[in-house]
């Protein structure tokens, strides 16, 4: 059997980002299966603009973007809470990706299984902003994770001065997040 392919996706533009990080630890605390790929397009994709989203017109960033999505077996999204809700580079490009304007496409977020996590250094983590984001995956009609939820509050405290993660009960919760997103890509086999 092949590995699913997984195209991460943190919602911080920061270097030293825990939700990248994050990322980065679901790479190595992989329980198997899965191939994890993290994008690293965010900070290019231009804001939303309804007049270039078809096909012919849609700049290449935002178009690989949708291909790579399209192509992936899942998505993992981890998402840092900005007041209260999602941070706006992550909604906009999810935005770019959840239309067929033209109905010649398909939506590349129709049925995806799609798993979400967060990190932030509050007491609350990113459990608003997870929220938030899994209202807008109602409307995509994505087969998204529903447990283990992965909230990783005082983040700073589970990282050590190289950004590896080393708190034991997020890895083993985000072992069971992707194994769980795995399960969901099997049974669409």
């Amino acid at each position: 059997m092949t590995a699913s392919t997984i195209l991460a996706v943190s919602g911080s533009l920061r270097a030293t980002s825990h939700n990248t990080q994050l990322l980065r630890a679901a790479q190595k605390f992989n329980p198997g299966g899965l191939e994890i790929e993290i994008y690293e397009g965010l900070r290019e994709i231009p804001p939303y603009d309804l007049d270039l989203d078809t096909p012919e017109k849609r700049p290449a960033v935002v178009a690989d973007l949708r291909r790579r999505v399209a192509e992936a077996d899942g998505l993992l999204i981890a998402t840092p809470e900005f007041n209260y809700s999602v941070p706006g580079v992550l909604k906009n490009a999810l935005d770019w990706i959840s239309t067929d304007w033209t109905r010649t496409e398909g939506l590349p977020l129709h049925r995806k299984p799609v798993a979400i996590l967060g990190a932030a250094p509050t007491n609350f983590g990113t459990v608003r902003a997870q929220l938030a984001l899994r209202q807008v995956f109602v409307w995509t009609d994505s087969d998204v994770v529903v447990k283990p939820e992965v909230h990783v509050f005082r983040s700073h405290e589970r990282f050590d001065a190289d950004g590896n993660l080393t708190d034991e009960t997020t890895i083993e919760l985000l072992q069971g997040l992707l194994g769980a997103l795995r399960t969901k890509i099997e049974a669409r086999s």
